[in-house]
Protein backbone atom coordinates (compact mmCIF):
# COMPACT_ATOMS: atom_id res chain seq x y z
CA UNK A 1 0.00 0.00 0.00
CA UNK A 2 2.70 2.22 1.10
CA UNK A 3 4.49 1.81 -2.34
CA UNK A 4 1.59 2.20 -4.51
CA UNK A 5 0.76 5.34 -2.62
CA UNK A 6 3.92 6.76 -3.63
CA UNK A 7 3.88 5.98 -7.06
CA UNK A 8 0.33 7.76 -7.01
CA UNK A 9 1.56 10.77 -5.34
CA UNK A 10 4.14 10.67 -8.27
CA UNK A 11 1.53 10.58 -11.02
CA UNK A 12 -0.59 13.42 -9.35
CA UNK A 13 2.76 15.57 -8.94
CA UNK A 14 3.56 14.92 -12.63
CA UNK A 15 0.28 15.59 -14.29
CA UNK A 16 -0.19 18.32 -12.41
CA UNK A 17 3.35 19.87 -13.36
CA UNK A 18 2.13 19.22 -16.80
CA UNK A 19 -1.30 20.98 -16.59
CA UNK A 20 0.81 24.13 -14.97
CA UNK A 21 3.21 23.73 -17.72
CA UNK A 22 0.41 23.66 -20.18
CA UNK A 23 -1.69 26.62 -18.94
CA UNK A 24 1.61 28.64 -18.46
CA UNK A 25 2.48 28.12 -21.76
CA UNK A 26 -0.73 29.17 -24.02
CA UNK A 27 -2.28 31.24 -21.20
CA UNK A 28 -2.19 35.25 -21.81
CA UNK A 29 0.14 36.30 -19.34
CA UNK A 30 1.94 39.57 -18.16
CA UNK A 31 5.63 40.06 -19.06
CA UNK A 32 7.35 42.27 -16.23
CA UNK A 33 11.56 43.03 -17.05
CA UNK A 34 13.20 43.28 -14.14
CA UNK A 35 16.53 45.67 -14.41
CA UNK A 36 19.47 44.92 -11.76
CA UNK A 37 21.56 47.71 -11.06
CA UNK A 38 25.46 47.60 -9.12
CA UNK A 39 23.83 48.96 -5.93
CA UNK A 40 21.50 46.16 -5.96
CA UNK A 41 18.49 47.70 -6.85
CA UNK A 42 15.87 46.56 -9.07
CA UNK A 43 13.43 48.05 -11.66
CA UNK A 44 10.43 46.57 -12.66
CA UNK A 45 9.01 47.40 -16.17
CA UNK A 46 5.81 46.31 -17.57
CA UNK A 47 6.53 44.68 -21.21
CA UNK A 48 3.40 43.36 -22.29
CA UNK A 49 0.37 44.88 -22.86
CA UNK A 50 -1.83 45.36 -19.80
CA UNK A 51 -5.76 46.05 -19.23
CA UNK A 52 -6.13 49.33 -17.59
CA UNK A 53 -3.61 52.20 -17.17
CA UNK A 54 -0.30 51.63 -17.97
CA UNK A 55 1.92 51.28 -14.89
CA UNK A 56 4.97 53.44 -13.88
CA UNK A 57 8.43 51.91 -13.38
CA UNK A 58 8.76 50.84 -9.92
CA UNK A 59 12.09 50.20 -8.32
CA UNK A 60 12.90 48.00 -4.88
CA UNK A 61 15.24 45.96 -3.28
CA UNK A 62 15.24 42.73 -2.13
CA UNK A 63 15.11 41.73 1.75
CA UNK A 64 14.23 38.16 3.00
CA UNK A 65 12.77 37.41 -0.37
CA UNK A 66 10.27 40.23 -0.40
CA UNK A 67 10.64 43.61 -2.00
CA UNK A 68 11.50 46.30 -0.11
CA UNK A 69 9.96 48.83 0.48
CA UNK A 70 6.56 46.33 -0.51
CA UNK A 71 5.08 47.19 -3.81
CA UNK A 72 1.43 48.74 -4.36
CA UNK A 73 -1.38 46.80 -4.42
CA UNK A 74 -1.50 47.39 -8.68
CA UNK A 75 1.79 46.31 -9.06
CA UNK A 76 1.02 42.98 -6.91
CA UNK A 77 -1.85 41.75 -8.89
CA UNK A 78 0.77 42.82 -12.32
CA UNK A 79 3.01 40.35 -10.58
CA UNK A 80 0.50 37.74 -9.70
CA UNK A 81 0.89 34.94 -12.55
CA UNK A 82 3.28 36.86 -14.82
CA UNK A 83 6.11 35.96 -16.53
CA UNK A 84 9.30 37.72 -15.49
CA UNK A 85 12.70 37.93 -17.27
CA UNK A 86 15.84 38.86 -15.78
CA UNK A 87 19.27 39.80 -17.01
CA UNK A 88 21.88 38.95 -14.48
CA UNK A 89 25.12 41.26 -14.34
CA UNK A 90 28.18 40.29 -16.45
CA UNK A 91 30.43 39.85 -13.41
CA UNK A 92 28.14 37.38 -11.80
CA UNK A 93 28.79 34.99 -14.80
CA UNK A 94 31.04 32.88 -15.92
CA UNK A 95 31.66 32.76 -19.77
CA UNK A 96 33.45 30.14 -21.11
CA UNK A 97 33.95 29.41 -24.81
CA UNK A 98 33.60 25.94 -26.24
CA UNK A 99 35.01 23.91 -29.17
CA UNK A 100 32.83 20.62 -30.82
CA UNK A 101 33.20 18.42 -33.74
CA UNK A 102 30.34 19.21 -35.96
CA UNK A 103 29.03 15.75 -34.77
CA UNK A 104 27.88 16.00 -31.46
CA UNK A 105 25.57 19.36 -32.29
CA UNK A 106 22.54 17.15 -31.36
CA UNK A 107 24.21 15.77 -27.86
CA UNK A 108 25.27 19.06 -26.81
CA UNK A 109 23.01 18.73 -23.58
CA UNK A 110 24.41 16.07 -22.68
CA UNK A 111 27.90 16.42 -22.88
CA UNK A 112 27.70 19.84 -21.14
CA UNK A 113 25.97 19.00 -18.21
CA UNK A 114 28.37 15.58 -17.55
CA UNK A 115 31.55 18.54 -17.78
CA UNK A 116 29.92 21.28 -15.70
CA UNK A 117 32.10 20.07 -12.26
CA UNK A 118 35.27 20.81 -15.06
CA UNK A 119 34.43 23.54 -16.80
CA UNK A 120 33.06 25.65 -13.74
CA UNK A 121 33.65 26.07 -10.15
CA UNK A 122 30.38 24.82 -9.30
CA UNK A 123 28.44 20.41 -9.63
CA UNK A 124 25.55 20.57 -12.34
CA UNK A 125 22.77 20.63 -9.20
CA UNK A 126 24.91 24.14 -8.45
CA UNK A 127 24.98 25.71 -11.52
CA UNK A 128 22.49 27.60 -13.76
CA UNK A 129 23.88 27.44 -17.53
CA UNK A 130 23.16 28.06 -20.88
CA UNK A 131 25.18 28.15 -24.01
CA UNK A 132 24.73 30.41 -27.22
CA UNK A 133 23.23 29.23 -30.43
CA UNK A 134 26.52 26.70 -31.98
CA UNK A 135 28.16 28.24 -34.94
CA UNK A 136 30.62 26.50 -37.39
CA UNK A 137 34.20 27.18 -36.72
CA UNK A 138 35.64 25.50 -40.01
CA UNK A 139 37.05 21.60 -40.52
CA UNK A 140 34.05 20.36 -39.06
CA UNK A 141 33.51 21.59 -35.79
CA UNK A 142 31.53 24.33 -33.49
CA UNK A 143 31.69 26.76 -31.18
CA UNK A 144 29.57 28.40 -28.74
CA UNK A 145 29.74 30.22 -25.46
CA UNK A 146 28.46 28.70 -22.28
CA UNK A 147 27.33 30.89 -19.00
CA UNK A 148 26.86 29.77 -15.72
CA UNK A 149 26.23 31.16 -12.73
CA UNK A 150 25.17 29.67 -8.87
CA UNK A 151 22.20 28.98 -8.32
CA UNK A 152 22.98 30.14 -4.82
CA UNK A 153 23.44 33.66 -6.02
CA UNK A 154 19.95 33.53 -8.34
CA UNK A 155 17.99 32.17 -4.93
CA UNK A 156 16.82 35.92 -3.56
CA UNK A 157 15.22 36.29 -7.19
CA UNK A 158 13.58 32.93 -6.84
CA UNK A 159 12.71 33.18 -3.32
CA UNK A 160 10.87 36.71 -4.30
CA UNK A 161 9.26 35.25 -7.67
CA UNK A 162 7.46 32.65 -5.21
CA UNK A 163 6.63 35.44 -2.72
CA UNK A 164 4.64 37.30 -5.69
CA UNK A 165 2.86 34.86 -7.44
CA UNK A 166 4.79 34.89 -10.66
CA UNK A 167 4.44 32.12 -13.30
CA UNK A 168 7.89 31.99 -14.75
CA UNK A 169 11.15 33.51 -14.14
CA UNK A 170 13.74 33.59 -16.62
CA UNK A 171 17.26 34.93 -16.48
CA UNK A 172 19.39 35.68 -19.46
CA UNK A 173 23.14 36.42 -19.29
CA UNK A 174 25.00 38.76 -21.89
CA UNK A 175 28.85 38.69 -22.64
CA UNK A 176 30.70 41.79 -21.80
CA UNK A 177 31.02 42.11 -25.39
CA UNK A 178 28.38 44.21 -27.32
CA UNK A 179 26.24 42.91 -30.35
CA UNK A 180 26.08 39.29 -28.66
CA UNK A 181 23.02 37.54 -28.62
CA UNK A 182 21.46 37.03 -24.74
CA UNK A 183 22.27 33.58 -23.21
CA UNK A 184 19.37 31.85 -21.19
CA UNK A 185 20.69 30.71 -17.79
CA UNK A 186 17.59 29.90 -15.81
CA UNK A 187 13.81 29.01 -17.20
CA UNK A 188 12.13 28.39 -13.74
CA UNK A 189 7.93 27.09 -13.42
CA UNK A 190 6.70 28.34 -10.12
CA UNK A 191 4.41 25.31 -9.23
CA UNK A 192 0.87 26.70 -8.33
CA UNK A 193 1.54 30.05 -10.09
CA UNK A 194 -0.56 29.44 -13.11
CA UNK A 195 -3.40 28.88 -11.26
CA UNK A 196 -3.58 31.95 -9.34
CA UNK A 197 -3.22 29.94 -5.71
CA UNK A 198 -4.98 26.72 -7.05
CA UNK A 199 -3.85 23.83 -5.91
CA UNK A 200 -3.47 21.36 -8.30
CA UNK A 201 -2.70 18.36 -7.04
CA UNK A 202 -5.49 18.92 -4.39
CA UNK A 203 -7.67 19.84 -7.68
CA UNK A 204 -6.76 16.33 -9.37
CA UNK A 205 -7.09 14.19 -6.23
CA UNK A 206 -10.52 15.54 -5.89
CA UNK A 207 -11.47 14.97 -9.44
CA UNK A 208 -10.27 11.41 -9.25
CA UNK A 209 -12.29 10.55 -5.72
CA UNK A 210 -15.22 12.49 -7.66
CA UNK A 211 -14.65 10.24 -10.60
CA UNK A 212 -14.84 6.95 -8.42
CA UNK A 213 -17.70 7.80 -6.73
CA UNK A 214 -19.67 8.39 -9.55
CA UNK A 215 -18.24 5.20 -11.36
CA UNK A 216 -19.04 3.68 -8.13
CA UNK A 217 -22.69 4.67 -8.00
CA UNK A 218 -23.18 3.39 -12.04
CA UNK A 219 -21.78 0.09 -11.13
CA UNK A 220 -24.55 -0.21 -7.78
CA UNK A 221 -27.50 1.52 -10.41
CA UNK A 222 -26.39 -0.64 -12.95
CA UNK A 223 -26.55 -3.95 -11.06
CA UNK A 224 -30.07 -2.94 -9.83
CA UNK A 225 -31.74 -2.06 -12.87
CA UNK A 226 -30.17 -4.62 -14.26
CA UNK A 227 -31.41 -7.76 -12.10
CA UNK A 228 -34.81 -5.41 -12.43
CA UNK A 229 -34.47 -5.77 -16.28
CA UNK A 230 -33.39 -9.31 -16.03
CA UNK A 231 -36.83 -10.31 -13.88
CA UNK A 232 -39.01 -8.41 -16.47
CA UNK A 233 -37.41 -9.95 -19.23
CA UNK A 234 -37.87 -13.51 -17.50
CA UNK A 235 -41.56 -12.83 -17.21
CA UNK A 236 -41.71 -11.33 -20.86
CA UNK A 237 -40.28 -14.45 -21.85
CA UNK A 238 -43.25 -16.80 -19.79
CA UNK A 239 -45.78 -14.39 -21.35
CA UNK A 240 -44.62 -15.42 -24.57
CA UNK A 241 -44.09 -18.98 -24.07
CA UNK A 242 -48.04 -19.23 -23.07
CA UNK A 243 -49.14 -17.47 -25.55
CA UNK A 244 -47.20 -19.54 -28.14
CA UNK A 245 -48.50 -22.43 -26.30
CA UNK A 246 -52.55 -21.33 -26.77
CA UNK A 247 -51.43 -20.08 -30.25
CA UNK A 248 -50.09 -24.58 -30.97
CA UNK A 249 -54.11 -25.51 -29.63
CA UNK A 250 -57.30 -24.63 -31.29
CA UNK A 251 -60.58 -23.27 -29.18
CA UNK A 252 -61.24 -27.18 -29.13
CA UNK A 253 -58.24 -28.28 -27.96
CA UNK A 254 -56.75 -29.28 -31.43
CA UNK A 255 -53.72 -28.35 -32.98
CA UNK A 256 -54.01 -25.31 -34.61
CA UNK A 257 -51.10 -26.35 -37.36
CA UNK A 258 -53.83 -29.25 -38.02
CA UNK A 259 -56.55 -26.96 -38.57
CA UNK A 260 -54.74 -24.35 -40.80
CA UNK A 261 -53.16 -27.58 -42.79
CA UNK A 262 -56.73 -29.00 -42.96
CA UNK A 263 -57.84 -25.57 -44.55
CA UNK A 264 -55.18 -25.55 -46.72
CA UNK A 265 -56.27 -28.77 -48.70
CA UNK A 266 -59.98 -27.64 -48.83
CA UNK A 267 -59.52 -23.97 -49.61
CA UNK A 268 -58.69 -22.60 -53.12
CA UNK A 269 -55.74 -20.94 -53.98
CA UNK A 270 -55.60 -17.77 -56.03
CA UNK A 271 -52.06 -18.55 -57.70
CA UNK A 272 -53.81 -22.02 -58.54
CA UNK A 273 -56.64 -20.67 -60.04
CA UNK A 274 -54.87 -17.41 -62.24
CA UNK A 275 -52.71 -20.50 -63.25
CA UNK A 276 -55.77 -22.71 -64.27
CA UNK A 277 -57.56 -20.01 -65.73
CA UNK A 278 -54.16 -18.74 -68.04
CA UNK A 279 -54.38 -22.21 -69.32
CA UNK A 280 -58.30 -22.61 -70.22
CA UNK A 281 -58.31 -19.06 -72.05
CA UNK A 282 -57.24 -19.03 -75.60
CA UNK A 283 -54.97 -16.29 -76.95
CA UNK A 284 -56.62 -13.09 -77.82
CA UNK A 285 -58.77 -13.42 -74.52
CA UNK A 286 -57.99 -10.72 -71.96
CA UNK A 287 -59.41 -10.67 -68.45
CA UNK A 288 -60.06 -7.62 -67.22
CA UNK A 289 -61.96 -8.47 -63.82
CA UNK A 290 -61.40 -11.43 -61.16
CA UNK A 291 -62.76 -11.95 -58.25
CA UNK A 292 -62.94 -15.10 -56.16
CA UNK A 293 -65.40 -15.48 -53.04
CA UNK A 294 -65.24 -18.82 -51.54
CA UNK A 295 -65.61 -21.49 -54.04
CA UNK A 296 -66.67 -18.82 -56.59
CA UNK A 297 -64.91 -17.08 -59.29
CA UNK A 298 -66.51 -14.80 -61.40
CA UNK A 299 -64.08 -13.73 -65.01
CA UNK A 300 -65.04 -10.80 -67.12
CA UNK A 301 -63.17 -9.72 -69.82
CA UNK A 302 -63.26 -9.20 -74.25
CA UNK A 303 -63.28 -12.08 -76.57
CA UNK A 304 -63.47 -13.40 -80.25
CA UNK A 305 -65.61 -15.93 -78.91
CA UNK A 306 -67.57 -15.95 -75.66
CA UNK A 307 -69.94 -19.09 -75.78
CA UNK A 308 -66.91 -21.31 -76.51
CA UNK A 309 -65.17 -19.93 -72.96
CA UNK A 310 -67.67 -22.14 -71.31
CA UNK A 311 -66.64 -25.47 -72.75
CA UNK A 312 -62.94 -24.52 -72.50
CA UNK A 313 -62.96 -23.19 -68.91
CA UNK A 314 -65.16 -26.97 -67.73
CA UNK A 315 -62.63 -28.66 -69.32
CA UNK A 316 -59.90 -27.50 -66.68
CA UNK A 317 -60.19 -29.49 -63.66
CA UNK A 318 -60.33 -27.19 -61.34
CA UNK A 319 -63.94 -25.65 -62.37
CA UNK A 320 -67.24 -26.72 -62.73
CA UNK A 321 -70.74 -25.69 -63.66
CA UNK A 322 -69.63 -22.45 -65.72
CA UNK A 323 -72.03 -20.53 -66.74
CA UNK A 324 -72.76 -16.59 -68.14
CA UNK A 325 -74.01 -14.32 -65.00
CA UNK A 326 -74.68 -11.07 -67.07
CA UNK A 327 -75.73 -10.67 -70.54
CA UNK A 328 -72.68 -11.22 -73.67
CA UNK A 329 -72.38 -7.45 -74.68
CA UNK A 330 -70.14 -6.16 -78.19
CA UNK A 331 -69.61 -2.24 -78.20
CA UNK A 332 -69.54 -0.54 -81.68
CA UNK A 333 -65.71 0.32 -81.38
CA UNK A 334 -64.54 -2.82 -79.37
CA UNK A 335 -62.57 -5.45 -80.79
CA UNK A 336 -64.64 -8.17 -79.02
CA UNK A 337 -67.46 -9.46 -76.75
CA UNK A 338 -67.43 -8.25 -72.94
CA UNK A 339 -68.63 -11.50 -71.02
CA UNK A 340 -69.38 -12.10 -67.57
CA UNK A 341 -68.70 -15.97 -66.63
CA UNK A 342 -69.03 -17.92 -63.00
CA UNK A 343 -67.50 -20.57 -62.30
CA UNK A 344 -67.29 -23.44 -59.41
CA UNK A 345 -63.61 -24.06 -58.18
CA UNK A 346 -63.36 -27.45 -57.55
CA UNK A 347 -59.53 -27.64 -55.76
CA UNK A 348 -57.57 -30.62 -57.20
CA UNK A 349 -54.04 -29.99 -55.62
CA UNK A 350 -51.07 -33.03 -55.65
CA UNK A 351 -50.07 -34.84 -52.81
CA UNK A 352 -46.64 -32.02 -52.19
CA UNK A 353 -49.45 -28.68 -53.19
Amino acid sequence: MSEAKALFEEWIAAVAGAVETLIGRYAPRPQIELVGESTGLLTARLKSARKGPQLADVSFRISGGRPMPPLPPDWQAAFRGSRVETELASADVLFRPLDFPKQAADFLDGMIRTQIDRLTPWSAEEAAFGWSAPSPSGQERIELTLAATSRRGIEPLVQLASALGVQSLTAFAAPAAGGREKIKVLDQTLRGAAFHGLDTPRTLRIALLSAAAVAAVSLLAGVYFGDSLDSEQQQLMQRISQRRAALRLGPDGGSAFGLLSKRKQSSPSTVVVLEALSKALPDGTYVTELRIDGDKVQVVGMTQDAPSLIRLIEKSPQFARATFFAPTTRAQNAPGEQFHIEARITPSFGPNS
